[in-house]
């Protein structure tokens, strides 16, 4: 599939992903490709094999009968270590390299060693930003052409990969891999700063970089670093306003296909994430790990202003900003300024109406997720938020804090008549009334 190399691209300008016609069509489902090797892999959907007959008619070429016909290859060159064989000494050298574990190409940039130079260039594509191989379907463009083959299995609807545990299939080997490893709970990759361990090599670098803070992904436009290419990507949507998942439901776009989905379970009600200590629900994996810090009531992010430590990393800047008294989020309707782009978010639904957010008990609908959540305990009579003075429990965290103020004894709101003190805000407008 050279096709897909800009460096071979046709030299007329017209020919881009958004132009390139779309001439090769199937004639099993009538979907069309812009190229026609694409087509022949596509047509492997349909038939379950590459053969002449699968191929629907399309004449092999010459080159690729000779081809059939052509004896198998030699391969003289063998390594003692392994006994594999190679066709070619080139190949049979750089194959050694394994067992010496010799690297002699270096990365400039960030010191790295690699064992062949094709490898050392791939990865400067990720200092340098380069990305030299592009997909003419939907103008994707890679850093590396293996990446690209993989990448056009998507648009062929090819996925030659199968789990024979639960027949889930996968484009790639090394994903199907992975995913086996979930059903036989294997993860032998031990990260050394923490004890937590990984299925998958890649995903405990990714997680080292956690400890070393490493981020070598940056974005041209804002000079943000990541640390890995996908974040890097989904956050260079948000400078090209790019929201390519759409919720089938209410129409609403999105950044990422993880963010559609977990959006998604708001019309359907599904929350298949369980937190083992209370049996709470939540529709996102990263809010059930959340959530159990109120039991383990770890708080790693701590203020250097004022010693203050949060649970969440976004409590904590939201927080900073209290020392600060930056609000940079201005309501466009009304001009009123906010610190979070959440909260411009949530006072915006006051002028558009919207309330997205339904309960399946009595069909109220709700501005905000954190208020369904309160409101759905009327109906499941749920109150987590015990008081420890005298265990008596509530259905929010905001009632349980005025009734824990009647046994510190504190009345914070104040009558400006006559300066007398109250608990609840109810009573000194209560009060107020005599006045």
């Amino acid at each position: 599939m050279k096709g897909g190399k800009l460096l071979d691209a046709p030299s007329d300008t017209g020919s881009t992903p958004e132009n390139h016609k779309k001439n090769h069509e199937c004639s099993e489902c009538g979907k069309s490709f812009a190229r026609r090797s694409l087509l022949l892999m596509h047509r492997k959907v349909h038939v379950g094999s590459g053969s002449s007959q699968a191929l629907g008619g399309e004449k092999s070429s010459g080159k690729h009968m000779k081809n059939l016909r052509r004896p198998p290859r030699l391969k003289p060159h063998k390594c003692e270590e392994c006994d594999l064989c190679f066709g070619q000494k080139s190949n049979l050298l750089r194959h050694q390299k394994i067992h010496t574990g010799e690297k002699p190409y270096q990365c400039l940039e960030c010191g790295n060693f690699f064992s062949e130079r094709g490898s050392l260039r791939n990865h400067e594509r990720i200092h340098t930003g380069e990305k030299p191989y592009k997909c003419w379907e939907c103008g994707r463009s890679f850093s590396q052409n293996s990446s690209l083959w993989v990448h056009e299995k998507v648009h062929a609807g090819i996925k030659s990969y199968k789990c024979f545990e639960c027949g889930k299939c996968f484009t790639q080997s090394s994903t199907l891999r992975t995913h086996e490893k979930t059903h036989r709970g294997e993860k032998k990759e031990k990260c050394l700063e923490c004890g937590k361990c990984f299925s998958r090599k890649g995903n405990l670098v990714l997680h080292q970089r956690i400890h070393t803070g490493e981020k070598p992904y940056e974005c041209p436009e804002c000079e943000r670093r990541f640390t890995n290419s996908s974040q890097l990507r989904t956050h260079q949507r948000r400078h090209k306003g790019e929201k390519p998942y759409q919720c089938g439901e209410c129409g609403r776009n999105f950044f990422t296909r993880d963010g559609c989905q977990n959006h998604e379970r708001i019309h359907t009600g599904e929350k298949p994430y369980k937190c083992g200590e209370c049996g709470k629900s939540f529709t996102r994996k990263q809010n059930v790990l959340l959530h159990q810090r109120v039991h383990t009531g770890e708080k790693p992010y701590r203020c250097v202003e004022c010693g203050n430590c949060f649970a969440q990393k976004g409590n904590l800047w939201k927080h900073h900003k209290t020392h600060t008294g930056e609000k940079p989020y201005q309501c466009i309707e009304c001009g009123k300024f906010y610190s979070t782009t959440s909260a411009l978010r949530t006072h915006v639904k006051i002028h558009t109406g919207e309330k997205n957010y339904k309960c399946f008990d009595c069909g109220r609908t709700f501005s905000q997720s954190c208020q369904l959540s309160c409101h759905s305990r009327i109906h499941t009579g749920e109150k987590p938020h015990k008081c420890s003075e005298c265990d008596k429990c509530f259905s929010q965290k905001s009632t349980l804090l005025k009734h824990q103020q009647t046994h510190t004894g504190e009345k914070p709101h104040k009558c400006l008549e006559c300066g007398k003190y109250f608990v609840h805000v109810s009573s000194l407008r209560q009060h107020a009334r005599n006045h």
